[in-house]
């Protein structure tokens, strides 16, 4: 009994030293679900809380602090402490889900939960997302922000990054743009042949670079590449995704064309496809602001069902779609 105790002890003392009891570091105050940012509060992961006005902290626990509400304040909503208001789950956990259509095309924000519209919840501790908060002049304010990122790990995401070869690497991450240059949040998963990671990224250019246990390389098996600050290359991958038009009535019509910008306004345009209700074509867009039209028989028209149209620089009226 004795050995064996022994052994057992030998073993947990192993497994600590390889890292396979260690707390691991952790994206907090938010998951991505689906098409969903889901931002997430647990009073259990807070110890202190500041005062907006006075700049005072407390315990999160102190007798006096009834957790009436609790806000999402950052970037994305000007810092307002009262509309993105949480959903109670539980006596500690709080909820507020939001698509990520929402968000305008920044890929990063910075945010803090508010209670009761003046207190604000300070993380602290081994996360991957912290953040030094800074005021609108850059002065440090001795706290921490959390940071969101829109893109995120998934294998069912639509941009797949590989890197052969390394396989006595003891850590590969990939950095670029879409987590602005993180060194330590999306580390990649080791295969047989090298290293691969997939993520779910918004329609859009990218730059990224692999960082092989602290050294920095551009991706080899990419030939676009754009110059950087440090006069040295970064990898540049475009992420696209399919968008539907779709054009109501003119049943009758012989030939239907999409034209636009992502076609050099060809008059031969992309031949759209008849249905019950009218007109459709679907094509890969990169990210971004696209401007359209219809020929119907070969009249020229905007997008009767969309509002939204701009003009052009020789004054023509074009209906936009953004693809996001």
């Amino acid at each position: 009994m004795k050995n064996c105790f022994q052994h057992i002890i030998f073993l947990l003392i192993l497994c600590m030293s390889t890292g396979v009891f260690a707390q691991q570091k952790k994206v907090q105050g938010y998951r991505v679900d689906g098409d969903e940012v889901v931002f997430t509060f647990d009073k259990r992961d807070y110890k202190e809380v500041t005062h907006g006005i006075s700049q005072h902290r407390k315990s999160i626990n102190d007798q006096d602090l009834l957790i009436e509400t609790i806000a999402v304040a950052g970037e994305f909503n000007d810092w307002a402490n009262d509309q993105w208001i949480m959903k109670q789950l539980d006596e500690n956990r709080f909820e507020l889900r939001k698509k990520i259509a929402d968000f305008t095309d920044e890929f990063s924000w910075e945010f803090k939960f508010v209670i009761n519209e003046h207190y604000w919840a300070e993380p602290e501790g081994e996360i991957d997302n912290l953040s030094k908060a800074k005021n609108k002049v850059g002065y440090d304010l001795k706290v921490y922000n959390l940071k969101m990122y829109t893109a995120h790990i998934s294998e069912d995401g639509n941009t797949s990054f590989y890197l052969k070869g390394y396989e006595n690497a003891e850590q590969v991450v990939l950095s670029g743009t879409f987590n602005k240059w993180n060194e330590r949040l999306f580390k990649m998963k080791k295969t047989q042949n090298g290293w691969y990671l997939t993520l779910q990224l918004k329609p859009g250019t990218y730059e990224y670079k692999f960082i092989i246990d602290g050294m920095w390389i551009s991706d080899e098996s990419n030939p676009n590449k754009k110059k950087n600050e440090f006069d040295q290359y970064n990898s540049v991958v475009e992420v696209k995704a399919y968008y539907t038009f779709k054009l109501r009535g003119h049943k009758n019509a012989k030939e239907v064309l999409l034209s636009g910008s992502f076609n050099d306004w060809s008059e031969d345009g992309f031949a759209m496809t008849k249905t019950e209700y009218g007109w459709k074509y679907t094509v890969l867009l990169s990210g971004g602001k696209h401007l359209y039209k219809f020929i119907v028989d070969e009249e020229w028209m905007v997008d009767p069902s969309n509002p939204v149209k701009e003009y052009d620089y020789r004054g023509n009226v074009n209906s936009v779609c953004m693809v996001r």
